[in-house]
């Protein structure tokens, strides 16, 4: 029960932190974030409504250009798909 609760850790001699393996940064630039629907979009191919609060995997992505920053706060544009048709639908959130 100790040893969770120890500061300090044991490093061998010839440890070497070169040889740890880092994550890699995610192809792209398109981060896949599960997230819940801020408002009701509704389907612009199959008119089936998305209602707040559902839960989708989505992919996020920072905005570039000149619409990049809303009073210096970075926006994203989250990609997602229809429930029922399977299109993807995109929108931006500050």
């Amino acid at each position: 029960m100790g040893e969770r609760k120890v500061l300090n850790k044991y490093f061998p001699a010839d440890f070497d932190p070169r040889f740890i393996p880092r994550g890699s940064k995610p192809k792209g630039d398109l981060v896949p974030v599960r997230m819940m629907l801020p408002f009701t979009i509704q389907c612009s191919s199959c008119s089936s409504f998305l209602y707040q609060g559902r839960k989708f995997n989505s992919k996020k992505e920072p905005v570039s250009g000149e619409k990049a920053k809303y009073l210096t706060v970075q926006r994203f544009r989250f990609y997602i798909k229809c429930s029922v048709c399977s299109r993807p639908i995109t929108f931006l959130v500050r």
